[in-house]
């Protein structure tokens, strides 16, 4: 009988793995089934026939119980795997998110220093600076002969506003003496 429950037990485990979740449970049925039968075949009077049947009966209730069991329990912990390893990526993305923040402070600092070196360090581009101080005195020689234009103007039209509030004065004297 022992043996005859484990090749059951085989059977039931191969077809189980082999067969797809939707049809699991028709080929539950029909190994039952099939056990039942043999079960019953082997029994010799209805009474025992009976029992032996709802002893059988319950018996692979209680496997399919514990089988549906085992499998919730297997997609829990599958479903704990994908959450383990979300959250180890996550942790993974924080991480390098973290280097590359340093990085890039780094390359700042780094990009800083090679521009102060090369301010400070004569050579190549003594040439260009050379050229850069020529343009900015002629640039500066053209504004200050501008603005030496500009005081001569405004000199010449605060002698002419003078001469004009002087003329409005004296147009300001004929006209009350003749009014009077």
């Amino acid at each position: 009988m022992s043996s005859l429950l484990s090749q059951d037990q085989l059977r039931i485990r191969k077809a189980l793995s082999d067969s797809s979740p939707a049809s699991s449970t028709a080929a539950t049925r029909s190994l039952r089934h099939e056990r039942l039968s043999r079960l019953g075949s082997s029994g010799s009077s209805d009474i025992s026939n009976d029992v032996s049947t709802n002893h059988a009966e319950s018996y692979f209730k209680r496997r399919e119980n514990r089988l549906s069991a085992r499998k919730k329990a297997e997609e829990e912990m599958a479903n704990n795997d994908y959450k383990k390893m979300y959250e180890k990526a996550l942790a993974t993305n924080q991480r390098l998110k973290s280097r590359l923040e340093t990085s890039k402070q780094e390359l700042a600092m780094i990009q800083d220093q090679l521009q102060r070196a090369q301010k400070g360090k004569p050579g190549d581009c003594g040439s260009n600076m050379l050229e850069t101080e020529k343009k900015e005195s002629w640039s500066l020689k053209k504004r200050i002969s501008d603005m030496e234009e500009q005081l001569k103007v405004k000199a010449e039209l605060k002698m002419e506003n003078q001469r004009l509030k002087d003329e409005n004065g004296a147009l300001i004297r004929v006209i009350t003496k003749l009014s009077k």
